[in-house]
């Protein structure tokens, strides 16, 4: 598989950076002496490691700017220092002393030589597929770094064949109330809480992706990777059902976790998980559960019909749930974080997702009385009645022109969404850039049943191309020209292990250590304006959120180049009118999928 490809790929993780001999040493008397290392640095570090090799057994080492890090307890001639919190970032504006302290047995000074290297670098870079689209931006790239996002935001045991060389297992220790096994799933964003709506809400999306654009997925080579992709997510949802009516919606503290700068590997912090039940509703959480699962379960019906049927049992399970106990979770679960102001569209779109499943009729009448007729904001975390609209019906068909009417450029009044000088739908300034890429997703899925496909297409590639590079830099981690490289995520930021890491790497001016490749960054102001600041969580965090929408619109946009070229292909004595009205024909047809056509 590719993963395992990337694996092996992997060079060298750090280089040393020099070689010295230990100088001023004394003798202190009963076995003990002090020594100095001093480096004359042509790179700034990152944190760091140092080897030091003595000439004889050396024990007690100690450092005032480094901790011993044990490699090999057997060979007392061999030890190992990392730096300390405060010590990983020095600079070449000076040189680096590291005084060492120590004891030999036989009492005579020893000589030694150290070893540096640089832990801020990892050097790991996957192979790139090759653009055989010949499209402005190589969308298969695109895709299969945008799974290793969510492969990077893993929690729990990693598999052996992990292609992320800088992450290794945590959280394993993650709990019910009771003792329930919570481990697995993603991290949120750039912390290490796993809040269950934001990720049920990006699994929904990415799974719809699949569903609609599998045939970019297979094209790109990322199918296999999708699968297991999207199945790490669920099947930690699966283990948060843990009762008929108790559904797990969060581990980890929001606070003790934000006041933590540091990876998910060296967590010792509480992590309280928090649950609704039929006393303590959450109808909002369990639409959303519900809507991921029935998703996923057509994705994997042919793929593995026994996860397909558990999921789909469970989706069932957990809307009659949310359906019976109707409430907001945020007013029945103190200190659980991502509480909405609404559930019936959560609750539409589950039941919405439950009838494409299932096909039984209950759960589409569900669906229409849940949803809210009208204009809509926008597609996030919170707000999904955009997508519950997505439908043949002439009434919903007025919803989705209503909606997009004021997306679009050029509307006007007070539902008008604004945009920048160069030409990014600006629903608001807290990742600015998900709402429009949310937004082109489902401009597609619209145009996939026939409603105003041409310019619905037009626009939600407008909003891609903008997110990829159209202004002059990408705002996608690890991909483009002048990508982000201080993205705001903590383990990205901090040294290879087994360096340490504190706020000290929130706050350094240097690129982070790991390329965080496919991540979508918050992005630009109203004006266009952007600094890749880590600092910056509103403009430079990132989140499952922020990409589940986008992937799917690059997905859909790689499907309608395909389907374009071989249509031009077949008609090669055709003029462009009949090339058009033959792709927008193949478009609206409501039960065959584009992508099947090809």
């Amino acid at each position: 598989m590719m993963m395992i490809y990337w694996f092996c790929l992997l060079p060298a993780i750090v280089g040393a950076l020099d070689v010295i001999p230990m100088v001023q040493v004394t003798n202190t008397g009963n076995g003990g002496f002090n020594g100095h290392f001093i480096f004359n640095l042509t790179e700034n570090l990152v944190g760091w490691k140092i080897q030091i090799d003595f000439s004889k057994a050396v024990t007690g080492l100690t450092s005032p700017v480094g901790i011993e890090y044990v490699k090999d307890s057997s060979n007392e001639t061999v030890h190992y220092l990392v730096n300390k919190d405060h010590t990983g970032i020095q600079t070449t504006n000076r040189q680096f002393d590291v005084m060492i302290k120590g004891t030999t047995k036989d009492g005579n000074v020893p000589s030694a030589q150290a070893y540096l290297q640089n832990m801020g670098h990892d050097n790991f870079k996957p192979p790139i597929p090759s653009n055989t689209d010949g499209t402005k931006y190589n969308y298969d790239e695109v895709l299969m770094k945008s799974i290793m996002f969510y492969l990077a935001q893993r929690s729990g045991k990693l598999p052996a064949n992990n292609p992320i060389p800088w992450r290794e297992d945590s959280a394993l220790n993650d709990r019910g109330q009771n003792g329930e096994d919570l481990t697995g799933g993603w991290y949120d964003a750039g912390d290490h809480v796993k809040f269950g709506l934001p990720q049920a809400s990006a699994v929904t999306l990415l799974t719809w992706g699949l569903l609609q654009y599998k045939d970019a997925y297979n094209a790109s080579g990322q199918l296999d990777d999708m699968y297991d992709c999207v199945r790490w997510s669920l099947e930690w949802l699966l283990k948060c059902h843990t009762g008929k009516n108790e559904l797990y919606i969060q581990v980890g503290d929001g606070n003790l976790d934000h006041n933590f700068w540091g990876r998910p590997e060296d967590m010792t912090m509480d992590r309280p998980s928090f649950k609704v039940t039929s006393d303590k509703p959450g109808s909002d959480v369990a639409g959303e559960y519900a809507a991921a699962m029935a998703v996923a379960s057509i994705v994997f019906k042919d793929q593995d019909p026994t996860f397909s049927a558990k999921l789909l049992n469970h989706s069932k399970e957990i809307y009659t749930f949310g359906k019976t106990y109707p409430g907001l979770f945020r007013d029945s679960v103190k200190g659980a974080g991502y509480g909405t102001s609404d559930y019936k569209d959560e609750m539409s779109v589950g039941a919405g997702m439950l009838y494409l499943a299932t096909n039984n009729s209950q759960y589409l009448t569900d669906a229409e009385s849940f949803h809210q007729h009208g204009n809509q904001w926008g597609q996030s975390w919170e707000n999904k009645y955009t997508a519950s609209m997505i439908t043949k019906k002439d009434v919903y068909k007025q919803d989705i022109e209503t909606t997009f009417g004021n997306w679009l450029p050029g509307a006007t009044g007070p539902s008008a969404v604004p945009y920048t000088p160069k030409g990014l739908a600006y629903r608001t300034k807290w990742g600015s850039l998900r709402h429009a890429a949310n937004q082109a997703f489902l401009a597609l899925i619209a145009a996939e049943a026939g409603v105003n496909p041409t310019d619905y297409r037009k626009w939600a590639k407008s909003q891609i191309g903008y997110i990829l590079g159209d202004t002059g830099r990408s705002y996608v981690v690890g991909f483009g020209v002048n990508p982000p490289t201080h993205e705001h995520h903590r383990a990205a930021s901090c040294p290879v292990i087994p360096a340490t890491c504190s706020h000290d790497f929130l706050d350094m001016k240097y690129p982070n250590p790991h390329v965080l490749y496919g991540a979508l960054v918050g992005g630009p102001g109203q004006n266009d304006e952007y600094d890749d600041v880590r600092t910056d969580y509103v403009r430079n965090e990132v989140a499952l959120d922020y990409n589940a929408g986008f992937q799917g619109a690059v997905a859909g946009n790689e499907v309608k180049f395909r389907m374009y070229g071989i249509l031009v292909k077949l008609s090669l004595d055709f003029n462009e009118y009949h090339i058009r009205t033959a792709l927008e024909y193949v478009c609206s047809l409501e039960v065959l999928s584009v992508h099947n056509f090809i």
